[in-house]
């Protein structure tokens, strides 16, 4: 039988339960158990597609073409499972179901409520996930802090849910803040017993309090915590702040943060074998050198809008023992090529990732012809390699004027262009390329080097395509592509092999790469960055 556990915030968001999630799932993991996460986001929007990375950081991307929430990608990377659609809920998902089933009359005309209609829409989200999954643990985060209102009809809903399935079968894990005052050097209590108070007037009581805090907490603190929430001393778990997050299971671990949840759970307490993650923790700890690697985007002012491009560079580094330092660079101000060289002079590999919209594409293509000029290692990423192509077109292949019909649709040479399947779309809420396509590697190129391959499975948001009137004047004029679609019609990679590392593609590797197992062309940019240093 399933175990379900709950995860909620109080006190302050942004608390990482994302990320506590993710370790008690990997702890679990390294038992032997099957492991599930879901992401209850209380949002009205259906999903982030359509949300501004400004607001709501990267959006993530599933196999069956989810447009998710960020924390499924620390879920994915932590645990090393790949998660679906069901994985994400939100209240606009919730909402859009229940009305579509009262137009259909599917209610037999009774009066829908949020009491019972949305809260066992929102049960029912959760046995869906069991049925697929079939996992010995479902981790269920909600999103947003206790007290805030619209998450109210997630909380009725577990506490619904616990009722039903009965002691022992559910819990709730609770974080919160424990604040430090330095001119008392005190951690405060206080706020984190105010939130439970809140969680147990909606009904909830929690069974474990995971403590986010800058500084120790004392055995008087916990022992006061333990009183006043009515849990058990040992279920009073500290979530100190680390200088790497692949350090949060090995620090809950020593608390015995998993024994405790299984105790709680009334299942088998089992060894745990982290031996890898330890080694890979000592390799994080103790890396050789640093190398400079830089992300040049327009949303640099927000690190989650790349936080998986982020995160997979520092699975790549990790691999080849090096601390992979990020250089931010807006897009925006590369105007020229003097403000690029002074920008770039002191990296050793450059990422371009992928957005949408005109605004810093000019910056980009300086950046790319830069870097292609300099043999400067380089991996574009979906309009990262559409930039390439832009670039190569307008300086390499004689095409003066060359762009993307998304920049300009009266360019003189449309390189880029809308794929045929969306040009009579008029939303865009999961409108585009999404989700696992599978692509041919050409042999004796950098990408069937990098994979070891001549066949790959990788995940896709885009729209717009390289215009395939324009790939036999661009292969003329030098530029390879090493990766297509089975049917030979989407450019999926392309690559300069003059240069150490000049490689692009349409998909989004950051989407599939794993701290113990990074994706191959990250490995590749890497590499090549660390034989720069040599």
């Amino acid at each position: 039988m399933t175990k379900y556990i709950f995860i909620t915030g109080g006190v302050v968001s942004s608390l990482g339960k994302g990320i506590i999630g993710a370790s008690l799932g990997k702890l679990l993991r390294a038992r032997g158990y099957s492991v599930a996460i879901q992401k209850f986001d209380p949002y009205i929007n259906v999903d982030p597609g359509t949300m501004s990375p400004f607001q709501h950081g990267e959006v993530f991307v599933t196999d069956d073409g989810a447009e998710t929430d960020l924390d499924l990608g620390h879920y994915e990377r932590f645990i090393d499972t790949n998660f679906s659609q069901i994985s994400n809920v939100t209240s606009g998902s919730v909402y859009q179901t229940v009305i579509q089933k009262e137009r259909k009359g599917d209610y037999l005309g009774a009066t829908v409520q949020v009491i019972p209609h949305i809260t066992n829409e929102i049960k029912s989200r959760i046995i869906k996930a069991q049925k697929h999954f079939k996992p010995d643990f479902q981790i269920i985060e909600i999103g947003g802090t206790i007290g805030d209102i619209e998450s109210l009809p997630f909380i009725e809903s577990i506490r619904q849910f616990k009722t039903e399935i009965g002691i022992g079968n559910a819990i709730n894990i609770h974080c919160t803040l424990l604040p430090y005052l330095p001119t008392s050097g005190e951690l405060k209590t206080k706020p984190s017993q105010h939130s439970v108070h809140v969680l147990r007037s909606y009904g909830l009581q929690p069974e474990i309090l995971v403590c986010r805090t800058s500084k120790p907490i004392p055995k008087t603190e916990k022992d006061k915590l333990a009183l006043f929430c009515s849990v058990s001393k040992d279920a009073v778990i500290e979530c100190r702040d680390m200088k790497s997050i692949y350090e949060v299971p090995l620090a809950l671990e020593e608390q015995k943060f998993a024994n405790v949840v299984l105790k709680l759970l009334q299942s088998e307490e089992r060894p745990a074998n982290l031996d890898a993650w330890r080694n890979l923790v000592d390799k994080i700890n103790h890396p050789k050198r640093t190398i400079k690697i830089a992300i040049a985007g327009k949303y640099t002012k927000l690190s989650d809008a790349y936080i998986s491009v982020v995160e997979s560079i520092k699975h790549a580094g990790y691999a080849h023992d090096v601390k992979t330092e990020i250089k931010w660079i807006n897009s925006e101000e590369c105007t020229d090529e003097k403000q690029c060289s002074e920008l770039l002079k002191d990296v050793q590999g450059v990422v371009v990732p992928g957005g949408f919209g005109v605004r810093g594409i000019e910056g980009k293509l300086n950046v790319i012809k830069y870097v292609r000029e300099h043999n400067v290692p380089f991996l574009g990423i979906c309009l990262g390699m559409q930039c390439a192509v832009i670039e190569y077109a307008r300086h390499m292949a004689g095409l003066k004027g060359a762009n993307s019909t998304e920049f300009d649709e009266n360019c003189a040479y449309p390189v880029i262009d809308l794929m045929a399947e969306q040009k009579n779309i008029k939303g865009y809420g999961g409108s585009m390329r999404l989700g696992a396509y599978d692509c041919h590697i050409k042999k004796g190129t950098k990408a069937h080097d990098a994979y070891g391959a001549s066949k790959i499975s990788e995940r896709h948001r885009h729209r717009y395509e390289v215009n395939t009137d324009y790939i036999d004047q661009l292969k003329k004029a030098g530029l390879v592509f090493s990766g297509m679609s089975p049917d030979g019609m989407l450019s999926e990679i392309v690559e300069l092999p003059q240069n150490d590392w000049f490689v692009a593609c349409q998909f989004h590797p950051e989407f599939k790469s794993r701290p113990e197992r990074p994706h191959p062309l990250f490995k590749g940019l890497i590499e090549a960055a660390v034989n720069k240093c040599v």
